[in-house]
């Protein structure tokens, strides 16, 4: 935990608003497609069990 804090700590001070947006904005996009090809795969297996 101390290292992670640490390490933490001393990246804050160097983060501009452009990264944390940008870091925001691809994580969003990241959850949206794991989340439909979560869906498309679980619809292929239904599917195809049958």
């Amino acid at each position: 935990m101390g290292t992670a804090g640490g390490t933490f700590l001393s990246v804050v001070p160097n983060l501009d608003s452009e990264d944390v947006l940008k870091t925001v904005l691809l994580a969003a996009i990241g959850a949206i497609v794991s989340f439909g090809i979560s869906l498309v795969l679980k619809f292929f297996i239904k599917k195809y069990q049958k």
